[in-house]
């Protein structure tokens, strides 16, 4: 059976922190050993004194984490400037870490690296992969588009991208007992696993579609081949492209889109937008538009997507992944999306999950991960 536990302290003291969290879930653990964990936390702790109070009392444990814009969890709900761990044990379930180092310098080395360390051990076919790489190096799309490579890209990755309180300065990933920035630490999960998810905006594509006509990784020049800022212009006037008003990119069938949000930075000369992600040629977009009630709504319907499509009797736990400029929006509000995923369950449930700079998900239960922005992504796991 698989069993999760989680801890989380909003101590500023890194080692009264760690201490804290641990005893919380020695309490839940009654005795068990845990095999595997996923580490959460600000930025302003002390991250190796962090790991290595984990491993002096988990040794060997198979960990990743990273730095975040907001963390989470069943024991506390939404935080900032905190700590959260949540541990898995089980007996038929092998979960194993794997990290690639100096993405920036060579990708697909790194990527080929990470899953080679993170393979070893598995005699059955891997299911699932949880991914928390930089967000500041290196192009997400292109790190995603490595991973999925390098899978077969037939497997599954959830995730997100490591953040650093809005700084946009410099993040850390944590793999076993190591603190590193410009690197990408997996989780890979074969076994007796099961999984569902679930992805909503709350952002609803308004007006006509455009064609990115121009387009160089996330700078878009030109929609319809016009400039791309007249796009905007359009339907927003004169208002500067900012990401409370994102664009939906449709996936090649056109039945599903993600988001991508302007990042602020645009030319009002020749015209072009700078997005945080890259966007495709030939990819078709449309405006998008919300509220604030729209978007705590969704990490509702992203939970019971995800309740709705686990293919088991129950979840042993939850993860979820939203992003920074979900919790930029929405401010003082924000501890309202944890709450409303709560509202879908009967009993509790253990949970664990951070703000991230970036959201990593399929669109679809059997298609690719992608990618996104301004999204909540709920994972559910149990066990067959």
């Amino acid at each position: 059976m698989l069993k999760t536990v989680v801890g989380h302290s909003n101590d500023p003291d890194s080692l009264s922190a760690i201490a804290e969290v641990l005893e919380q879930c020695h309490q839940s653990l009654s005795g068990a050993s845990p095999q595997a964990g996923i580490l959460f936390a600000a930025i302003d702790f002390e991250h190796t004194l962090i790991l290595n109070q984990i491993h002096l009392t988990y040794p060997g444990i198979e960990l990743i984490g990273g730095t975040t814009d907001g963390e989470m969890s069943s024991v506390l709900g939404f935080e900032q400037d905190s700590l959260t761990l949540m541990l898995f044990c089980a007996d038929k379930i092998k979960i194993t870490a794997g990290i690639g180092r100096d993405i920036s310098q060579d990708l697909n080395s790194a990527i080929k690296t990470a899953i080679v360390q993170a393979k070893i051990g598995h005699t059955e076919e891997v299911k699932l992969c949880i991914a928390l790489p930089e967000s500041l190096t290196t192009s997400a799309v292109l790190m995603l588009d490595s991973l999925n490579q390098g899978l077969g890209g037939n497997i599954p990755i959830f995730g997100g991208l490591t953040a650093d309180r809005w700084q946009f300065k410099k993040t850390y990933q944590f793999y076993k007992t190591g603190v590193y920035s410009d690197a990408f630490p997996i989780l890979l999960i074969s076994g007796s696993i099961l999984f569902s998810h679930g992805i909503a905006s709350g952002w609803n594509p308004i007006g006509k579609g455009g064609k990115v006509t121009k387009t160089s990784q996330n700078i878009v020049y030109e929609i319809d081949s016009k400039p791309a800022l007249e796009f905007y212009h359009h339907y927003l006037g004169k208002m500067p492209p900012s990401s409370e008003y994102p664009l939906a990119v449709f996936d090649v069938n056109e039945n599903h889109y993600y988001l991508r949000a302007p990042s602020g930075v645009y030319d009002s000369e020749i015209g072009s937008v700078t997005f945080f992600g890259d966007l495709p040629e030939q990819a078709i977009v449309q405006i998008t538009e919300t509220t604030h009630d729209s978007i705590l709504s969704a990490s509702r319907t992203s939970m019971m997507q995800a309740l709705e499509n686990y293919p088991g009797k129950e979840p042993a736990a939850a993860l979820y992944f939203s992003c920074a400029s979900r919790r930029q929006i929405l401010g003082t509000r924000t501890k309202e999306e944890y709450a409303l995923t709560q509202t879908c369950l009967t009993k509790s449930l253990p949970t664990c999950g951070f703000y991230t700079n970036g959201e990593i998900s399929p669109l679809t239960a059997l298609g690719i991960s992608y990618f996104h922005n301004e999204t909540f992504v709920t994972l559910l796991i149990g066990e067959a």
